[in-house]
């Protein structure tokens, strides 16, 4: 199938639009409102078929007449086969469209954005806990998946009070396997197993160990004594430059309901007094502390180290609802940085973040709902979401209700249903359940989106409906 070129401008353009019996009438009004924004003149071809996505390019090639030279021909994005060969049958580019139709003005303005998210500027430091009670096959499996989800530095969570013989082969490992360490811990003969086996950081440093931390050839994050402090973290800080190692400060981010705010407003302090030292932040303390799903705090957070110029952050996955916590940073920390080098809001540059809703939601309407019931020829079931209940449609009957297992009854009671059939259906008013109880759009035979976590679905329409 050939997709729209990402470069494409609609504007001035003269395209032809090619749909089904069931949607033209939404096509024509998504067309025209589309037309008037873009600046483009159409045509909409309407073909003797009922659904627009059961289309395949030879039939397209057997139905299709075109008598005009267009810009471009855009056909549903569910059409299959091959378009080159309609293109060759009606002498104009062939592109596939949006799979769904209410989406084409984001469809064809998402041409002309280029947004890169490629760049950031906060390190993640992503910790694994309690790194002593694990296999060594599990210290690796967990330290591959930080990485994966975009982690630069692998943190070694020691337990204190319990020494850990084994520290320096863990680290060796995962170096080993080309990951960068640092090591958790105030023991001075862990610290030191670590940083011989290549550990490159050490949190952390303060007055109790700095006898010591002077003469061990690493970098330290810094912390005051006490949260509020910060004299005493800028003591440790010049004993370890006078001794000419490297180190970052990290103020201390204190958990909501035990001083955030006032946390907070120390690190710009710290920023104020000084404004080249690097700065660790650990965001854990917020995020695993929380009843509140991660993602949105974990943006907040990168957004706020994204202007401090806050150089690192350290983080965790150990609570169920921060399963995903390293890949949300990760991205949060790439959008953060690209709205604040651009000058712009972070609004509607990646969906990936928005995960519980959806990104844009759009009514088809009650008058266009009755039309396609009244249209419907076939014995195949259409489900929508919208206005607050769930709408199933066929031949047969035109039903709607805001539960399911009611909506079942109705249809059911009407409509023979084999097993796999009822199945689909059960399966399919699930998803449209969710998404109503979300404000989600609903799209049948498409999965849910969940941003970053969507995982997309095999086609069922055709083999089950």
């Amino acid at each position: 199938m050939t997709s729209l070129p990402s470069d494409f401008d609609a504007r001035g353009k003269h395209l032809l639009f090619v749909t089904g019996k069931l949607a033209a009438q939404l096509v024509r009004r998504v067309v025209a409102e589309a037309a008037d924004q873009f600046g483009f003149t159409y045509d909409i071809e309407v073909l003797g078929i009922s659904v627009a996505a059961l289309m395949h390019a030879h039939w397209v090639v057997r139905k299709l007449s075109v008598n005009s030279s267009y810009d471009a021909i855009l056909f549903p994005g569910w059409c299959q086969g091959d378009l080159n060969m309609v293109e060759q049958s009606a002498g104009s580019p062939c592109y596939l469209g949006p799979k769904d139709i209410q989406q084409l003005n984001q469809f064809l303005g998402g041409k002309s954005v280029d947004v890169d998210l490629a760049n950031y500027n906060v390190e993640i430091l992503a910790e694994i806990n309690h790194a002593p009670r694990l296999s060594l096959d599990q210290l690796i499996t967990q330290a591959e998946h930080y990485v994966e989800s975009g982690a630069n530095l692998i943190d070694v969570g020691c337990i204190p009070g319990e020494q850990w013989e084994g520290v320096g082969d863990a680290v060796t490992a995962l170096i080993q396997r080309g990951m960068r360490v640092s090591i958790d811990s105030f023991d001075k003969d862990e610290v030191c197993r670590a940083v011989d086996a290549g550990a490159e950081l050490v949190l952390s440093c303060s007055s109790p160990n700095i006898d010591w931390a002077v003469d061990v050839d690493v970098e330290w994050v810094v912390i005051p004594d006490e949260p509020r402090d910060l004299a005493s973290m800028w003591n440790t800080a010049d004993q370890l430059k006078q001794s000419g190692r490297k180190f970052r400060v990290d103020p201390i981010l204190e958990p909501v309901g035990f001083g955030f705010a006032a946390s907070l407003s120390r690190y710009f302090e710290v920023r104020r007094q000084n404004p080249e030292v690097p700065i660790l932040m650990g965001i854990g303390n917020v995020t695993e502390l929380s009843d509140v799903d991660s993602a949105g705090v974990n943006f907040l957070l990168s957004a706020i180290c994204e202007e401090l110029s806050i150089n690192s952050v350290l983080t965790t996955e150990v609570i169920t609802w921060c399963q995903q916590s390293v890949r949300e940073f990760d991205l949060s920390r790439r959008l953060a940085h690209y709205a604040i080098q651009q000058s712009t809001p972070p609004k509607r540059l990646s969906p990936q973040l928005v995960m519980l809703h959806d990104t844009h939601s759009r009514d088809l309407g009650e008058e266009t709902l009755t039309t396609l019931a009244q249209d419907i020829r076939d014995a195949n079931f259409r489900i929508f979401v919208e206005r607050g209940e769930i709408h199933i449609m066929n031949r047969d009957g035109y039903w709607r209700a805001t539960d399911p297992f009611t909506l079942f009854n109705q249809f059911s009671a009407a409509v023979s249903l084999d097993a796999s059939h009822a199945f689909y259906l059960g399966y399919e008013l699930a998803k449209a359940m969710t998404a109503l109880q979300l404000g989600k759009r609903y799209t049948q035979d498409e999965s849910l989106h969940w941003g970053f976590l969507t995982v997309p679905e095999p086609k069922h329409r055709s083999q089950n409906d």
